[in-house]
């Protein structure tokens, strides 16, 4: 994407209960995915306030509901998007009752969107509940969950509403997501985000808070989805977002949408 302005650095985060942790046969109450998840949340936020970094928080209305007073924190600073209502489940209706829940937690508009894991999302149903944008979009191929191969790299219109895709690199589509973060070399890592950001004139890049809390007694997860968890990973994250400010600027998903905007 040609662009005058300096290339966007949009690191963002998946708010949502842990329920990761289900997924993989473990047994764990609402309670405590959810507190794994403010765990990993808090310790995140102290690192971008070091950084003086905004970013877009996508949540779930269960979360934001559990944690009002952490959300309406953390608003003050970042953008908060819907990330559904519940990450485990998903229904057309959620679209707008989780804007509006989070709308009415908040006090402010919620203008942005992503489905959890990256799924299929009806573009009408997205336009109809009055979203700006969508980041819903992984344009690459992982194993077991989607194949999105096809489809554009660069954000795009659907109906009124831009899709913004996660970023994969210009050729071979490698993914820049959570897990290429933990299992990539880190310098290969590094330098790949840098070639995206050069290249597209932003990364869009995403993590959860869970990520960010001791994982090791969580045995039956895989150790690719559990590298690099705690402490290691807050220094990882922190170190990349420390190297790709000297090529860009951090910003907000909406602010990116309306530089989209601006230009149509």
């Amino acid at each position: 994407m040609a662009s005058t302005s300096p290339p966007r650095i949009l690191f963002t985060v998946d708010v949502e209960e842990f329920d990761t942790a289900l997924e993989y046969g473990h047994d764990l109450s609402l309670t405590d995915q959810i507190a794994v998840s403010t765990k990993g949340l808090r310790l995140l936020a102290e690192r971008f306030e070091a950084l003086n970094a905004r970013t877009t928080l996508f949540t779930t209305a269960n979360y934001a509901l559990h944690e009002p007073a952490l959300m309406q924190q953390l608003a003050r600073r970042h953008e908060i998007a819907s990330h559904g209502y519940f990450h485990t489940t998903f229904e057309p209706g959620d679209l707008a009752k989780s804007k509006q829940a989070l709308e009415t937690l908040l006090g402010k508009p919620v203008r942005g969107f992503r489905r959890a894991r990256m799924g299929d999302t009806n573009p009408d149903e997205v336009a109809d509940a009055g979203y700006v944008y969508n980041s819903s979009l992984h344009p690459t191929f992982i194993p077991g969950r989607y194949n999105h191969w096809g489809e554009p790299r660069l954000p795009f219109r659907e109906q009124s509403v831009w899709q913004i895709p996660a970023s994969v690199t210009p050729r071979l589509r490698l993914p820049l997501f959570w897990l290429s973060l933990k299992n990539f070399p880190f310098a290969l890592y590094k330098q790949l985000c840098l070639e995206t950001l050069r290249a597209d004139g932003y990364v869009n890049l995403y993590v959860h808070p869970w990520e960010f809390t001791d994982l090791s007694a969580f045995d039956k997860i895989p150790t690719y989805v559990k590298r690099y968890s705690d402490h290691e990973l807050l220094d990882r994250v922190e170190a990349l977002l420390r190297f790709l400010r000297q090529h860009g600027e951090y910003a907000t998903m909406g602010e990116f949408a309306e530089t989209l905007e601006s230009k149509v």
